[in-house]
């Protein structure tokens, strides 16, 4: 029985604790506090880069998907 209650007053709590600040580091690194304006035009500038390449990529695989349909 007394093992039991070492667990619940001491073992519990700990990994309680741990959860709680290993969500708050989490939540740190992925969304940081200030965004300046170069991060952010970088940010802009990837997503543009993404959209034309993701846009090349469909008219050159284009005729490929109509191959592979029946």
């Amino acid at each position: 029985m007394i093992p039991w209650l070492i667990l619940a007053v001491v073992a519990v709590p700990l990994v309680v604790m741990g959860f709680v600040s290993m969500r708050r580091r989490t939540r740190v690194y992925e969304h940081p506090a200030v965004e300046d304006a170069a991060a952010r035009a970088r940010t802009e500038r990837e997503f543009a880069e993404a959209e034309a390449y993701e846009a090349q990529w469909r008219d050159e695989n284009k005729d490929h998907d109509r191959e592979r349909m029946p």
